[in-house]
């Protein structure tokens, strides 16, 4: 007689997984064994289960209603399985679930959920949607920590499966990482109180804004697309800016993701230190950090023009002003400069000279007195300069120089410009 060879022996059982469930069924039993395909019929007890061969080792099948610890069989065209593999009932509550904590999280999975509830004992699946939870222990009756898997953007149903059954659902968001595409504007000082629109994508619940790490100084969540931000104090350069969610923390390599941070502008001569109140003196401001300058401003007053030559030098044109000092400072996005005095003068005026006149051959020293005399660069007799000493905004000294008898005109020049003139005689000396 041929012997039956082993590939066609009766099926065998060696486990089922889980081995235990509720009494009303209903739970899904993997079987393992061998000699599956081809599966007719699968029993727990005397009672058929609906099943599914998935491969000739493995077949799923929902465990029927029941009681008590029965026998798990399979059966082929060959036989039927004789392997004591038992399956048992369990008495319990269904199991519910009250809270979850968070209630949000990343698409790439990690976050560690603490959910609360009632009948968590002896949980045997914690599901998000259908998809496992990466890991999960059983704390207590009341409640369960598990840890979430990746899982597509959006919300998901949390159900906990005991030996009681399966619970209610709960929700649990999966949230994508968030991504910064365009700040506005793109630099400020080093102080920091700028306000930056941060636009791009996944900001709803942000929970902080960076640069380079560095907690802004405030910051609204204005939509899912836009956050407003005050930019903390950080060192001059770029700052990489980044916003994290529940969904996690933004790309910091993002080249559209930089704010640069401005040094102070700083100011260290003025020349000319003066000019007059018309205005139209061409100045130039020397200093550091000049580069993007927004204005220059004397006394308060835009200048009527200035071009930034370097990052250490603005050439500009001075407004009309009133007489007197002028602070001028240097406006760009690091800030405010320090202030350097600028001096508007009057055109000068001459009322009196004294002595009108003196002798044609020898120099006479002569007062002029007049108005905005105080910056004076010079006393000119007709065209010739002459030695003088200023000694105060309304009077100075001349030397009158040697020269033909008759009538000069004396001027005095100044920033401002050159004053009007008044007549100084030089008499001939008497001949016999």
């Amino acid at each position: 007689m041929k012997r039956r060879s082993k590939s066609l022996a009766a099926p065998v059982v060696s486990s089922v997984s889980p081995s235990q469930g509720p009494a009303s069924g209903g739970t899904t039993v993997t079987v393992t064994g061998t000699g599956f395909t081809g599966a007719t019929t699968v029993r727990f007890g005397s009672k058929v289960a609906t099943f599914t061969v998935n491969s000739n080792t493995q077949i799923t099948a929902v465990a029927p209603a029941g009681t008590g610890t029965v026998t798990v069989t399979v059966t082929t065209s060959l036989g039927t399985s004789t392997q004591q593999v038992t399956y048992t009932y369990v008495t319990a509550s269904v199991p519910s679930l009250t809270g979850l904590s968070p209630a949000q999280g990343p698409v790439s999975g990690g976050t560690a959920v603490t959910l609360t509830g009632a009948n968590l004992s002896g949980a045997t699946a914690v599901r998000f949607d259908s998809t496992p939870a990466t890991s999960f222990t059983v704390d207590s009756a009341t409640q369960i920590t598990a840890v979430t898997p990746a899982h597509a953007a959006g919300t998901t149903a949390v159900t906990v499966t005991t030996p009681g059954g399966t619970s209610n659902p709960l929700s649990f968001t999966f949230a994508a990482s968030p991504s910064v595409t365009g700040l506005t504007p793109l630099q400020g000082p080093v102080t920091g109180g700028t306000t930056v629109t941060v636009t791009g994508t996944g900001f709803t619940g942000a929970t902080a804004v960076g640069f380079d790490g560095i907690p802004a100084a405030s910051f609204t969540v204005d939509s899912a697309t836009q956050i407003t931000a005050v930019t903390p104090a950080h060192a001059a350069g770029a700052a990489a800016v980044t916003v994290t969610t529940p969904g996690g923390t933004s790309n910091s390599g993002d080249p559209e993701a930089r704010f640069f941070y401005v040094a102070l502008p700083a100011l260290t001569a003025l020349t000319p230190p003066s000019g007059p109140t018309t205005g139209g003196t061409t100045v130039t401001l020397n200093g550091n950090d000049l580069l993007g300058a927004s204005a220059v401003r004397f006394g308060g007053t835009a200048a009527s023009s200035f071009t930034v030559d370097s990052a250490t030098q603005i050439t500009a044109v001075t407004p009309a002003h009133a007489a007197g000092t002028a602070a001028v400072t240097v406006t760009t996005p690091g800030g405010t400069s320090n202030s350097l005095a600028y001096a508007y003068v009057g055109t000068p005026v001459l009322t009196s000279l004294t002595p009108a006149q003196g002798p044609a051959q020898s120099a006479t020293i002569v007062t002029l007195t007049g108005s905005n005399l105080g910056t004076a660069t010079g006393v000119l007799f007709d065209s010739v300069p002459s030695p003088f000493t200023v000694f105060s905004p309304s009077q100075l000294t001349a030397t009158a120089p040697v020269g033909s008898a008759g009538a000069v005109t004396v001027k005095v020049t100044t920033p401002a410009g050159s004053s009007n003139s008044l007549t100084y005689t030089r008499v001939a000396a008497p001949s016999i």
